[in-house]
């Protein structure tokens, strides 16, 4: 039978080095203040019992601050590497953190059996949560904790959530009066997912009734204006993705099978729209000649693209500053703000061709 091995604790290395268990705590924590001679001697006692110096989770917590944050997403840890609005967003979360020496843990909410024991875990102040609506148990489970919360999208009408965010329908209004003033009357739609679950061609009640609400609002958004322009709005054809390369190639083969294919190209979001910019490109479908393609984000690739990306804007690293702040500055006062967004025209639009094309 094996025996057990009893941990070695700091009060063993006081008592092997002849101190009290302050000034052993001290000469890891404040070596500053011990002399070198004493501490020299606990520092030799610890590694000669296998003590490796106090668990550093046990200080913070008594400290009741870390100076870290959580960012939690409804996504694999892969999505805020791969993800290019993640990765500005994460950008500004990440600038905050430095300028404050806060650090980061990441939370996939993906696995719903440790998600509650990764929120549980966590030695944060608090939790970013990136979209509300496949982030309510992260919700829930910070409240739990009594930590501080934001979310990066408003997701519902409740006001006790702490919310950045932007107007959806604002900017999808912005990028749908962009092209219906240059002439274009034939347009399509690349959305973001509305069910959860399924890509493919969606109608517009379907779009505009979806679960997920930035994508319910642009949908709104772009169709309030295309009615303004006389467009029938039920026969513009809508086309649902997964926001990644190969539902966008589906959706833009669906989208420009047809003989009667749009002249102006609707994407919420640039991951789509730059996509869509390599995919008309392959076939030989001018971009801005033949259709105007528009996105949603103001990633940087859209400024490096070919043609450079016509976009809605939105600030995406002020986002993540603002998001630290909230956090790490948490004064009990909940916050709901709306950030604004811009229209940022490139080359990507251009006035419809005179015979309709």
């Amino acid at each position: 039978m094996k025996s057990l091995v009893k941990a070695v604790r700091l009060a063993d290395v006081a008592k092997a080095a002849g101190v009290s268990h302050g000034t052993a705590s001290n000469a890891f924590s404040r070596p500053e203040i011990v002399r070198k001679e004493v501490r020299e001697l606990v520092l030799a006692k610890a590694h000669e019992l296998g003590y490796a110096g106090p668990d550093p989770k046990g200080r913070l917590l008594r400290a009741g601050k870390v100076n870290a944050i959580g960012v939690a997403a409804a996504w694999p840890l892969s999505y805020f590497f791969e993800d290019p609005f993640a990765r500005v967003v994460m950008s500004g979360i990440s600038q905050a953190c430095d300028a404050t020496g806060a650090g980061l843990s990441l939370v996939s909410a993906v696995n719903k059996e440790q998600l509650a024991w990764s929120i549980q875990s966590a030695l944060v102040d608090g939790f970013v949560v990136f979209c509300i609506e496949d982030g309510s148990r992260v919700v829930e489970l910070a409240r739990e904790r009594k930590l501080p919360f934001v979310t990066l999208d408003f997701g519902e009408e409740d006001e006790t959530i702490a919310s950045l965010a932007i107007d959806d329908a604002s900017g999808a209004r912005l990028a749908a009066r962009h092209l219906a003033e240059l002439g274009h009357r034939r347009f399509a739609v690349l959305s973001l997912p509305v069910a959860t679950s399924g890509v493919g061609p969606v109608t517009l009640q379907q779009a505009e009734a979806g679960m997920f609400s930035g994508e319910r609002e642009r949908a709104r958004g772009y169709f309030e204006v295309l009615a303004e322009y006389g467009i029938d709005v039920a026969q513009v054809p809508i086309y649902a993705t997964e926001n990644d390369e190969a539902s966008c190639r589906a959706g833009l083969e669906f989208l420009f099978g047809t003989e009667n294919r749009p002249t102006a190209l609707l994407a919420m979001s640039d991951r789509l729209a730059l996509t869509a910019l390599d995919w008309l490109s392959e076939r030989g479908i001018a971009v801005p000649g033949d259709v105007s393609v528009i996105g949603f984000d103001g990633v940087p690739e859209g400024a490096l693209s070919n043609p450079p990306l016509t976009t809605i804007a939105q600030p995406m690293v002020e986002m993540g500053r603002k998001a630290v702040e909230t956090i790490l500055n948490f004064d009990g006062t909940l916050r709901r703000e709306r950030l604004p967004v811009e229209l940022v025209v490139r080359a990507s639009t251009a006035a419809v061709k005179l015979d309709g094309r």
